[in-house]
């Protein structure tokens, strides 16, 4: 798959994005001007956040729960109450009386230690079929952070839909699709009784009562919107049930079942991104504080989605991921369709809008929904790959009902969400952060070899550079070439420059260029073919420096502590003497790339012919870095055979600036800001 969004190049095994594509004008004018604050409708926001608190007298705990464990159902469903006309539940009523409820079985759970919690309820949890889940959820209680809560919560309803679902094949023969479905039927009300089965539609069953799972589970409710006594209470009904289940089974011949988990298959059909690399993740740190893609209110689960992933916990990264990625597209569909209240949860008379609205070509009034146009073809055929498609894995549906063991979760499904949503958030990113992401990020490493630890220059005397003549020529061929590219320069990126050492003149050019914007959405495939193997040099200069900066700390310190052989202390001095040349080299290199970006468009007025003589210009710069890669690796140090290398590149490149064929070249005005 290939787009200005996707970039699927694996240059050296590393990891790539593309160029960032703009929003458009009129992504935010006059449509969701203000910070969002909160994604609940008013009246929601009131139910989950308010109405549970207004009574603030607690119950007695041993009303509610004995000292063995047992749950007490009367107190608890004595709080549901029914509207008088028809018997239908009165959710807020209810809610009201069972806030203190709540409240009392939530201080419990935080006055145990967790050998009491596991003594005293852990038995009454093995029916679920997901044991291990529940100590964790007791760790995330304990903790008090707002996200693990969150994250907890969800996993508990997911693996509770699952085990209500074997309960009711009990005696039922084809379990409902949609929780709701379920909690509605006459198996569950068999086994547990209908008024248990009441209490469990308010916390979840309805979008007339708290319901809890799908405000988390389609990423409406921030961290701090969901209350903690809710988990608690939760985890102490998912006991209760346990124990009114066990009952049930005694009185009867039936033996409950769990169904056999999902095991995600071919996986490898649906890899578009190359591996997440953990130094890739401290800048998408940086990205995520600054991307509009992202509600500052949700900012904490997304950190949370990388301290996970850090932690190989990759089942609770996506999770985390794909709630948030419908969080941030549900945004950008409310936007560019211009309905922001669809941004908020949807009130009990009417849908919420998720995935599949989004995704859908036509809006419910008919209109063609503007998020597909927006977002592009890969974009979309990513997601109806992962999240919708029959044959597809449909990750967001299996892990919400339950249906994929999470300690088994493969790592390879969220490397690919958390690629497509580095895509996505650098789509949303001001262009300074997305410069530094592309270009500066490896320009600033080369910025540090003149502060790398080296030998005292005297020593290097005996082991000038066999090569010095051509080192000498390779200088000279670095100026011409400077020179040439500094005239193409926009005017805006070299104004006032003169009066700046030459470090901080690189440095302030690239940035200028690096902040310069390049639409790439919707561009022809040759656009995107040159932007691949510009991307891929820029990778293998990244390499290239991070070798030398290894290589450098670690020979110097042999150096001092002297445990360096003479043929290898010899050789320390050639790539010492060496790093002279090839930073301005690398510096030069990005320095082309930047301004070849810049004016990348051109690259379409160019006959079949003049391309291809292009493209092949370019990929003997990608065959110089590469080869660069390997002769400055620690097990090579081949400093000598470097510097031809260097020298036969810098001759290729001069000879084809003479043709005037580059596209800085072939641009009629230089680009402005």
């Amino acid at each position: 798959m290939e787009s200005p969004g996707f970039d699927t190049s694996t240059a050296g095994g590393e990891f790539t994005c593309c160029a960032t594509v703009p929003t458009p004008k009129g992504y935010s004018e006059g449509l969701i001007e203000e910070p969002v604050t909160t994604c609940l409708s008013p009246s929601v926001y009131d139910i989950i956040c308010k109405l549970g608190f207004e009574f603030k007298e607690l119950c007695a705990i041993n009303s509610i729960v004995s000292q063995s464990g047992e749950v007490y159902w009367k107190t608890v469903t004595e709080c549901v109450r029914y509207a008088e006309s028809d018997q239908d539940l009165d959710y807020w009523g209810s809610v009201r009386l069972l806030g203190p409820v709540c409240e009392t079985v939530h201080l419990h759970f935080l006055s145990l230690t967790k050998g009491q919690f596991e003594t005293r309820y852990a038995p009454s949890l093995q029916w679920t079929g997901f044991s291990e889940l529940f100590p964790e959820i007791f760790d995330s209680l304990k903790s008090l952070q707002s996200p693990a809560i969150s994250l907890s919560l969800m996993k508990l309803t997911s693996c509770l839909e699952r085990a209500l679902g074997d309960v009711f094949l009990l005696i039922g023969k084809e379990c409902p699709f949609l929780l709701r479905d379920l909690l509605a039927s006459e198996e569950l009300a068999q086994v547990f009784g209908q008024s248990v089965v009441d209490v469990l539609k308010v916390f979840i069953g309805s979008p007339r009562g708290l319901n809890l799972r799908n405000i988390l589970w389609h990423g409406f409710a921030s961290p701090q919107e969901v209350p903690p006594k809710y988990c608690s209470m939760m985890m102490l009904l998912t006991v209760g049930l346990g124990q009114l289940l066990k009952s049930f089974l005694q009185q009867t011949t039936f033996t409950l079942t769990h169904r056999s988990l999902i095991t995600l298959r071919n996986l490898e059909d649906l890899i578009v991104f190359p591996d997440v690399p953990y130094e890739v993740l401290s800048v998408l740190e940086e990205i995520m504080k600054k991307s509009s893609f992202i509600l500052k209110v949700m900012l904490p689960y997304w950190e949370t989605a990388l301290v996970r992933f850090r932690s190989h916990r990759f089942a609770d990264c996506a999770i985390l991921l794909l709630t948030q990625l419908e969080t941030g597209l549900r945004k950008v569909f409310a936007t560019v369709n211009k309905c922001p209240k669809r941004l908020l949860t949807a009130e009990s008379t009417a849908f919420y809008t998720t995935f599949d609205d989004m995704l859908a070509k036509h809006l419910n009034d008919g209109k063609i929904n503007q998020l597909p146009l927006f977002l592009g073809e890969p974009a979309m055929e990513f997601l109806w790959d992962f999240l919708n498609h029959q044959e597809g894995p449909r990750i967001r549906d299996h892990l919400s009902h339950g249906e994929i063991s999470l300690p088994e979760f493969p790592k390879e499904v969220t490397n690919q969400l958390l690629g497509f949503s580095v895509v996505l958030l650098l789509r949303f990113v001001d262009e300074e952060l997305s410069a530094v992401y592309k270009v500066l990020s490896c320009e600033e490493k080369i910025r540090m070899w003149p502060l790398l630890p080296l030998p005292e220059e005297s020593t290097w005397e005996a082991v000038r550079l066999e090569g010095d003549a051509e080192a000498s020529a390779c200088n000279s061929l670095i100026t011409q070439i400077l020179e040439e590219l500094y005239q193409h320069a926009p005017e805006h990126c070299v104004r006032g420059n003169s009066q700046y050492s030459a470090t901080e003149k690189w440095h302030r050019l690239l940035s200028g260029l690096c902040r310069m914007r390049v639409p790439t959405l919707f561009c022809p495939r040759i656009v995107l073919e040159v932007l691949v193997v510009l991307r891929s040099i820029c990778s293998q200069c990244q390499r290239v420096s991070g070798q030398v900066i290894a290589s450098a700390e670690l020979r110097h310190r042999q150096w001092l502590e002297r445990r360096l052989r003479s043929r290898q202390r010899q050789n320390y001095l050639r790539m010492a003497s060496s790093i002279r040349l090839l930073s301005p080299v690398l510096c030069l290199i990005l320095l082309l790339i930047a301004l070849e970006l810049a004016n990348i468009h051109v690259v379409l007025g160019k006959d079949t012919s003049e391309y291809q003589h292009y493209l092949r210009f370019l990929k003997s710069i990608l065959q110089y870095t590469e080869n660069l890669v390997v002769y400055t690796s620690q097990d090579k140090n081949k400093w000598n055979e470097a510097v031809s290398l260097t020298h036969t590149a810098l001759l290729k490149i001069w000879t084809f600036s003479e043709t005037k064929q580059m596209l800085i070249h072939l641009a009629k005005n230089p680009q402005a800001e």
